[in-house]
């Protein structure tokens, strides 16, 4: 056990050690090579003329740094240790690759100031320049940290923390150190750090055929949704622009979006996808507008689509089976089983098993729902499946015909025929059931 620690405690040194080189470094080098070009472009709203200059926030700007170092020294495994790690050194190079690519320069003069904060404030210009603008830097090692300390402080001192941070946070406006547009570029930047180096990465999805064609589509959408951004200033759209560009990595890489297993997502996913989410469960509303909400298939298992909080209280569920990727179920206390499956795509053979034997586990306990996000395509599927798993079809047309008989929006691809007839070919020989 000593060894352990010990052995933990060098790399924690390597770390810090090798991150701080890499910080500053990189950071310096940004700034002198950006001091180097002229016609510098500043961004900013006119009404931040408005901000005030309050010299003691210098003290929540500066803490980070400590707050940067303990988290290092804070973490418990290796595993924590490189997940921390690879999210600062990420956070360090996608800033400074934008601070090369896309100068920025802080427009205000800084009136010159004088005692404690004074100094704190030269000691700071004195590695410091008005440039590395977007993403915030400052921002996006925030983020990072908060995340990872709001998982070590409970009861009071947690609230502490989040009084801290949104200090932090302001401060990089009230120092007259950063626009309005670095905040929420810094804070999509640390987002992304947290979703691409989960706490606990998950089994890989199976690939799907299908899955390329709609990268491509979404990867389409989002360089229109950047050239609308770049033509007509709607910077709004920027964050579009990146939350669909990451839809599309979920479907060229076989990902999902971190959908947790009670059926919600963390926090820094939310904000990452937002607009996706946003744009998606509209359209689940408005495809369901003038359908039921949900339709009784056979033995307590209904079938529908993705439910609120309400509808979970108003229908009493006693447990869920989910294969919606991408949008949150309500607040449920019931069974609950996620099987992601991205939108617009198959049931894998081994989902199709899978979500059959969970709806027979299920269905003996009472209220059932199979849902996904309209409750037309992924969750009839599984329905289907389980039809067949149990024999309540004889054949794939007959469970196909059983479900459409209940609930007849749903739509069931060739390809996914294709996938179910060759699953239920394995159940008929013996195999499916080993």
């Amino acid at each position: 056990m000593l060894k352990v620690f010990n052995r933990l405690n060098f790399y924690k040194c390597i770390w810090l050690v090798g991150l701080s080189v890499f910080f500053f470094t990189s950071y310096n080098f940004a700034n002198w090579f950006t001091s180097q070009r002229e016609g510098i472009p500043s961004l900013f709203f006119s009404w931040e003329r408005n901000i005030p200059l309050w010299p003691w926030t210098i003290v929540p700007y500066w803490s980070i740094d400590l707050m940067y170092g303990f988290a290092i020294l804070l973490t418990s495994s290796w595993q924590s240790l490189k997940t921390l790690g690879l999210r600062l050194l990420t956070a360090q190079v996608i800033c400074i690759i934008c601070f090369l690519l896309f100068p920025l320069k802080f427009y205000f003069d800084r009136p010159a100031l004088d005692g404690f904060f004074g100094l704190m404030f030269d000691i700071l210009m004195g590695f410091d320049k008005p440039f590395n603008q977007a993403p915030s830097l400052h921002i996006t090692l925030l983020v990072i940290l908060w995340q990872f300390y709001a998982n070590y402080f409970r009861g009071l001192s947690r609230y502490f923390l989040h009084i801290w941070c949104l200090l932090i946070g302001l401060s990089v406006l009230t120092t007259w150190q950063h626009h309005f547009f670095d905040i929420p570029t810094g804070l999509w930047v640390g987002c992304f750090c947290i979703w691409l180096w989960p706490d606990k990465r998950e089994k890989q999805m199976k690939h799907r055929p299908s899955s390329y064609c709609w990268a491509l589509i979404y990867f389409g959408l989002s360089l229109l949704s950047l050239a609308v951004v770049v033509y007509y200033s709607v910077w709004a759209l920027l964050w579009l622009a990146g939350a669909l560009l990451l839809v599309a990595a979920n479907y060229l890489f076989s990902s999902d979006f971190q959908k947790q297993q009670n059926g919600h997502f963390k926090l820094p996913v939310i904000l990452l996808f937002f607009p996706y989410f946003i744009i998606m469960w509209i359209n689940s509303r408005i495809w369901t507008i003038r359908h039921q909400t949900d339709d009784l298939i056979v033995d307590e298992v209904y079938l529908g689509r993705i439910p609120s909080s309400q509808s979970l209280k108003q229908n009493h569920y006693n447990s869920v089976v989910d294969l919606c990727a991408e949008l949150p179920i309500g607040h449920f206390k019931g069974a609950y089983t996620l099987i992601p499956v991205l939108d617009m795509t198959p049931l894998s053979q081994e989902e199709c098993q899978q979500a059959a034997k969970t709806i027979e586990l299920y269905h003996q306990q009472g209220k059932l729902l199979v849902c996904c996000a309209l409750g037309y395509s992924r969750s009839a599927t599984a329905v289907i499946a389980w039809l067949l798993w149990t024999k309540r079809a004889n054949n794939l047309q007959e469970a196909i015909n059983k479900v459409k008989a209940c609930r007849n929006s749903i739509v069931i691809s060739n390809q996914q025929q294709l996938i179910l007839s060759n699953w239920f070919s394995t159940i008929k020989e013996g195999i499916g059931r080993c």
